[in-house]
């Protein structure tokens, strides 16, 4: 038996797979101030919902996938402990100039942004290493004593170590981090060349500030979910998702945590590809995950899940960049529990501040005070309240229609279903905005791709989000309500191993390239015959960063084997940068050369068992009933309300109709058609013009 959970800002998801393959669903409301108990409550609802003890149940299971936004969290909300940065003497304003890019420049308001550690913590180490790895200045360890007793004066609770060039020659931030571990025992220390290979200064040293100040964070966090698992009966394989859609096993995330940084979002991705290819045959899908805090969007083209190093922390340029892979996910605050409020303008906003799990919207009777997207589906009559979570949580309508009527409806002279309307409308915008960003902007065409719905909150606006881009068609899973936590169970255990070595196509280095390659495939080797050797399979891919000469940014190009044989070879990577130039930035100048700058590797080790038979839907408690539902310009109307497992494959549902499980609630729009495939997904046809056909 296998578990994935899922730690979100409202709900905590748990999917657990069985030794067949199946899997169900549960979920249980996180708790902020100690994730990890949220986690033993949702194990808790899966026990109580199977008749059996929590220890049983995770004395059960032989693999936990844990994905958690803990680490951005740390980040986003300035928690993370004291720490400093040490820098080669000369060059303390790397993290301050950031790469010299501005928003607004004409903008003289905004201030200048912080550095994600200030300067008062960064320290000049005095030393020298060229480009070649040669020393200009040998290590002043006299001098360094000094900054150590600067920083034991200071308290910092971690170090970020990043020397020019060290990635050339590490031997100077090797002898910082033995005098680091020698005079400040118990501090957290990241050293630059370990972590990263980027050539780029800032990058290096940004990634190295950010992980080592999640270390003590992340190491009390991960290493607390241990314990209390084990305790709680759990004795298998815990694994964390990490930022580029892959898994790792929780000891290695506490040691690198910066992998971990958009470990929630990751795995939705991955879930959304496999729905789209088994439930519907395509290799283009928009996935998009609506959880209580922020709507999350992403894509796959031609059955692969795009990646980015651009990630920042905060706006780009003035925020912090993580110089590592992620998957390139879209995030606006526009979840379930997304706060509805009006400016002093009269203008309605729709987050990005969110309720959370505690006090949570208005109608959990929780203490939540202010109007949330949550409350104006409650107040239009799209979620029963007698039936949210299978009637485990109960609803107050009648909260969630006082305060939007006394925030919301009286500031803008609405009624209080007219208010709710226009707070669900923005929303939907918002998302509908959000997947434009990443599709349009990017090349693809929403009409020819398939929209995976997945959150407890995807079904309230998924039809109308895709009837308004002009997809065809959209699939809500079985296992959607929970996406990302099934996409943990879909996962692969991965690394990246990286080398930084310049060569150009003109006069090519063979022996240089393949020595790095072999260099390369030892290191995936090492992993799978280590951490992955209870894999079902394994392989390795290679991959370089790639420019034109002169250019300044680079491209990542797919190698076609492990070695270069000849000239073949390398006219055959010229020609496929010039084709991937071309799809990112619509030209190519096929006439010029390219240059090689960084090699990479990822051995990727299989843990997935194949295809899992049909999830099942959680059994149902309440009666079925129609009932009135607001809609804009037709005022109230009484809808079909259908219970998703009283749907066999025959049944096909007219919108408009509402469409309900203890997990989820799906709003078929007038002109959709929904009926429920083989593998227990919601499949519905948007009556746009461009029509496909779909599983059976």
């Amino acid at each position: 038996m296998r578990f994935a959970v899922d730690t979100g800002g409202t709900f905590t998801d748990l999917v657990i797979e069985e030794d067949d393959g199946s899997q169900t669903v549960y979920k249980s409301p996180t708790v902020p101030s100690d994730q990890v108990r949220g986690v033993l409550d949702v194990f808790q609802v899966a026990a109580d919902a199977r008749g059996v003890s929590r220890e049983l149940l995770l004395g059960l299971g032989s693999m936990l996938i844990h994905g958690t936004t803990h680490a951005i969290n740390a980040v986003l909300t300035h928690t993370t402990p004291r720490t400093a940065f040490l820098t080669t003497e000369g060059h303390p304003d790397v993290l301050v100039l950031r790469e010299g890019g501005r928003n607004s420049v004409f903008d003289f308001s905004r201030p200048y942004p912080e550095p994600y550690v200030p300067r008062a913590l960064t320290f000049e180490v005095p030393e020298r290493i060229d480009r070649a790895g040669g020393v200009i200045k040998a290590l002043d360890e006299a001098a360094f004593a000094t900054t150590l007793e600067h920083l034991r004066q200071a308290d910092v609770k971690a170090v970020g170590v990043c020397l020019l060039w060290s990635i050339a020659n590490p031997v100077h931030e090797l002898r910082v981090g033995e005098l680091l571990a020698e005079h400040l025992p118990g501090v957290a220390v990241t050293l630059s060349h370990e972590l990263s290979g980027a050539v780029r200064e800032y990058r290096r040293a940004s990634s190295c500030v950010i992980d080592a100040s999640l270390k003590p964070i992340m190491g009390t966090y991960l290493g607390g979910l241990a314990e209390r698992l084990t305790k709680s009966g759990f004795a298998g394989r815990l694994l964390v998702v990490t930022s580029n859609g892959a898994v790792r096993d929780a000891s290695e995330v506490a040691g690198t945590p910066i992998l971990a940084l958009n470990s929630g979002p990751a795995m939705a991705p991955v879930a959304g590809r496999h729905f789209a290819r088994e439930d519907f045959g395509a290799d283009t899908a928009i996935v998009a995950d609506t959880g209580g805090t922020t709507y999350d969007v992403s894509v796959v083209r031609r059955g692969r899940i795009p990646s980015t190093r651009e990630t920042w922390l905060g706006e780009p340029f003035s925020g912090h960049i993580t110089g590592f892979p992620s998957v390139d996910v879209k995030s606006v605050g526009a979840g379930g529990g997304s706060i509805a409020w009006v400016d002093s303008g009269g203008l309605l906003h729709v987050g990005p501040q969110s309720a959370g799990a505690v006090p949570g919207p208005a109608c959990y009777s929780r203490g939540g005070t202010q109007p949330t997207l949550t409350d104006a589906c409650v107040a239009l009559g799209l979620l029963d309240p007698a039936f949210f979570l299978g009637g485990t949580l109960p609803l107050d309508a009648q909260a969630a229609r006082t305060v939007i009527d006394e925030q919301i409806a009286r500031p803008l002279g609405l009624s209080v279903v007219e208010a709710s309307s226009s707070i669900l409308a923005l929303a939907t915008e918002c998302m509908v905005s959000a997947i434009e960003e990443i599709t349009i902007h990017q090349g693809i065409d929403p009409r020819q791709a398939v929209l995976v719905g997945g959150g407890g909150a995807a079904g309230l606006n998924t039809v109308a989000i895709a009837q308004r881009i002009g997809c065809p068609n959209v699939i809500i899973p079985a296992a959607g309500p929970a996406l990302s936590a099934a996409g943990g169970l879909l996962s692969d255990l991965a690394q990246d191993f990286d080398i930084s070595f310049h060569s150009s196509d003109v006069g090519f280095d063979l022996d240089g390239a393949n020595a790095v390659l072999a260099e390369l495939e030892r290191r995936c080797q090492a992993f799978v015959d280590g951490p992955g050797a209870d894999a079902v399979s394994t392989e390795i891919e290679y991959w370089v960063e790639a420019h034109y000469p002169n250019q300044i940014w680079d491209l990542e190009v797919e190698l076609a084997g492990s070695r270069f044989s000849g000239t073949p070879d390398v006219d055959r990577l010229r020609e496929r940068f010039h084709t991937v130039h071309e799809e990112v930035f619509a030209v190519a100048d096929r006439h010029s050369g390219i240059e090689v700058e960084r090699w990479h590797a990822r051995a990727r080790c299989h843990l997935e068992r194949g295809t899992p038979p049909p999830v099942e839907w959680p059994e149902q408690r309440l009666p079925i009933r129609p009932r009135q539902v607001y809609r804009a310009g037709r005022g109230w109307t009484e809808v079909d309300i259908w219970r998703i497992q009283d749907m066999d494959r025959e049944t096909v549902v007219e919108g408009p109709a509402v469409i309900e499980s203890a997990l989820t609630t799906v709003v078929v729009d007038e002109g959709a058609r929904a009926r429920r495939i083989a593998s227990g997904a919601l499949v519905i046809e948007t009556n746009t013009q461009t029509r496909s056909g779909g599983a059976s």
